[in-house]
């Protein structure tokens, strides 16, 4: 399964250059934050595939804005199979910000998941726009990653771990891809595909 994921910055090619039949072999789209309600409008109407999305710390979307995406914010989506699990946000650096939050906060949110992730035994894919701590995150305040992502993935082993807000033109910060133990790291930054293994 062929699963697009992208974050904070609208791909050129696959906007402005868009190309009929482009996106014909893509099954999902993982958008992570901080990218226009039009732009994940224009990928849905122009593809077959399915568009997720969560919140970046730059985003006010309107839920009429997004014509057919779905906004999985703090909840668990099983696309064939496959359980996604959407956290959206950075850290709190503006006392008065939406979508951002604090260590506590965020780690308050997943508490309240409780239910959904027994419900669900775990996820397959933890998507967010914020990094973990000290996985490929800055230093300053606004960059930094939440240590609340790294017990989630201690205690559940996704497969995958995609998020953004680290752009590619902050330099040698920038990491396309990683590994945390068991779980496969992925920066969406713009665009990138992944190969998702079929079952059996």
């Amino acid at each position: 399964m062929k699963i697009l994921v992208l974050a904070d910055e609208e791909s050129k090619l696959l906007y402005d250059y868009f190309k009929p039949g482009m996106l014909d072999d893509i099954d999902l789209i993982l958008a992570c934050g901080d990218l226009h309600a039009a732009y994940l409008s224009f990928l849905v109407t122009m593809s077959h595939a399915t568009v997720l999305y969560i919140r970046g710390n730059h985003d006010h979307y309107e839920g009429d804005a997004m014509n057919g995406c779905i906004c999985i914010e703090d909840d668990i989506y099983v696309y064939k199979g496959i359980r996604i699990l959407g956290l959206g946000g950075s850290m709190r650096y503006h006392p008065e910000a939406q979508n951002q939050y604090s260590e506590r906060e965020m780690a308050k949110r997943i508490r309240r998941l409780k239910w959904k992730l027994l419900r669900h035994r775990g996820f397959d894919i933890l998507m967010t726009h914020a990094p973990a701590y000290q996985l490929n995150d800055m230093e300053d305040l606004p960059h930094r990653g939440f240590a609340a992502f790294l017990r989630l993935m201690d205690k559940y082993q996704p497969r995958f771990f995609i998020h953004g807000h680290i752009h590619a033109t902050y330099g040698s910060c920038f990491k396309r891809l990683d590994h945390y133990k068991e779980t496969t790291v992925v920066n969406a930054y713009e665009k990138y595909i992944i190969e998702y293994p079929e079952e059996g």
